[in-house]
């Protein structure tokens, strides 16, 4: 005779069918979750750094000192590498508007032979030899009246060779 229970079908059949189901269910939620989050972490590594970077813009005359909106913007090389200022050009935009200027090169010596509408000189040590070294500054003096104050003024400097944009920098002018 049989001393056990008459039904000798165990739990473990309902138990495993609850665990598939409910696992299922958390790699679908986990899935999810990559999913709705993966536009975010694009939009991460799409930032552009801000490696050079407007430190001022100028609005009075060097010479007698009036205010004439003389447009100078001074860029400093905030970052750590060297670049060849020969393979640099820049883009300007002014309150979201691109301002109606060519710059070509960031090399100072190159800057002079090239066609530059909207752009007076160029000047300051990270146009002047081959390289532009951090911690040195280039000053761009666009034509009189280009900015003003409350304008908000972003610079691309893009290399040429790759057509990338390496630096991404805006400022208020105030």
């Amino acid at each position: 005779m049989n001393s056990g229970p008459a039904n000798t079908d165990a739990s473990s059949y309902p138990v495993g069918v609850i665990l598939l189901v409910a696992i299922t269910c958390l790699l679908a939620l986990l899935v999810l979750l990559m999913v709705q989050f993966q536009p975010f972490t694009l939009d991460m590594e799409k930032q552009i750094p801000a490696i050079f970077t407007i430190t001022s813009i100028q609005g009075v005359d060097e010479i007698t000192g009036h205010l004439n909106y003389d447009s100078r913007l001074i860029l400093l090389h905030t970052g750590t590498t060297e670049y060849q200022n020969r393979n640099l050009k820049a883009g300007v935009t002014k309150n979201g508007e691109r301002v109606s200027c060519t710059i070509n090169t960031m090399n100072g010596h190159d800057f002079i032979s090239t066609s530059h509408n909207g752009v007076q000189w160029m000047g300051g040590s990270g146009c002047s030899g081959k390289t532009w070294n951090p911690r040195e500054q280039i000053a761009i003096d666009f034509s009189d009246g280009t900015f003003h104050p409350g304008d908000l003024v972003q610079i691309d400097v893009i290399d040429k060779v790759t057509n990338t944009t390496l630096s991404r920098h805006a400022f208020r002018y105030v």
